[in-house]
């Protein structure tokens, strides 16, 4: 594996994603590795994170600040900062940030992945969700999704 020089300042700005109470920051860009591995930063709002779901990537979780509740494959448990959380590709997961204040955890995914472009198109797949059980004209939802 060859791994590029990259600098990657706290002061960049995250790529927000309402839907799920994501500001994510893309720390190491998956061209930076060569494809092998993306380092993402994660903000997420309280009582938010992404709905269940999975990917063939393996991801490392490290909670830097708050509390999270996790589910892998149908197990329930609680990470918080300075834990440590390994999902094999292929498992489904998901989690939440259970304080009343954001929470930060640091991710480490293998091979890369396009952390953007998935969790926008997860975004949107939720707001389809919400806006249908809400009634919501099929008019009205293809235009806010297609402005994520």
């Amino acid at each position: 594996m060859s791994i590029s020089f990259v600098h990657s300042k706290g002061a960049d700005g995250p790529i927000t994603i309402p839907a799920i109470g994501l500001d994510l920051y893309v720390r190491m860009a998956p061209a930076v590795s060569g494809g092998a591995l993306s380092i993402i930063e994660a903000i997420n709002a309280p009582g938010k994170g992404p709905p269940r779901h999975k990917h063939p990537e393996a991801e490392i979780f490290r909670v830097l600040e708050g509390r999270y509740l996790y589910e892998m494959d149908s197990r329930r448990f609680y990470a918080e900062a300075g834990d440590v959380v390994s999902i094999p590709g292929g498992a489904e997961h998901g989690f939440v940030n259970v304080t009343d204040k954001p929470a930060r955890q640091y991710l480490l995914v293998l091979p890369a992945l396009d952390a953007a472009a998935f969790f926008t198109e997860l975004a949107a797949r939720v707001l389809v969700v919400l806006f249908a059980l809400a009634g919501t004209p099929q008019e009205e939802i293809s235009a806010c999704v297609a402005s994520l």
